[in-house]
């Protein structure tokens, strides 16, 4: 499994008040919302973040442009049949607003609709900053890149 081939509930977006998907307790309008707008996001962690909630959502499009050129799929499948349930940052390295790159690793749980098995992704995903935009690079799971 990967953790860019899944979400459930294609493009839909939560209210401005709601709960963030990404599970940092802000309003999605002053979380994840702005950058699923446009807005760059001003950490490697707040990209990654932004790019959890866009994997719930569905939005393949915030996805792949907020995906390194060199390291992007030439198609991105979203599996309506995973439901991500929950986000937890184990670690930041670098990736802040002076810095050019920066790592993530993360716990992602996640939620079969249909079957109801559970499982957890985890990853350290690698980021760069390009033009002065954070962007994902690549990740390892396991100790295999992903």
């Amino acid at each position: 499994m990967s953790f860019g081939n899944a979400s459930v509930s294609r493009g839909r977006r939560p209210g401005s008040d709601s709960r963030c998907p990404c599970g940092s307790d802000s309003p999605f309008a002053s979380c994840c919302g702005p950058a699923l707008d446009g807005i760059a996001p001003p950490t490697a962690s707040a990209l990654m973040r932004s790019r959890y909630t866009a994997f719930a959502l569905g939005d393949a499009a915030y996805l792949r442009s907020s995906w390194h050129p060199a390291t992007r799929p030439d198609r991105l499948e979203i599996d309506d049949d995973l439901e991500w349930v929950r986000l937890d940052i184990a670690d930041v390295e670098g990736g802040g607003k002076e810095d050019a790159r920066g790592t993530v690793t993360f716990h992602a749980h996640w939620r079969q609709a249909r079957s109801g098995e559970r499982g957890v992704l985890s990853e350290t995903s690698r980021f760069r900053r390009i033009d002065g935009r954070w962007v994902y690079l690549d990740g390892v799971d396991g100790g295999r890149n992903v």
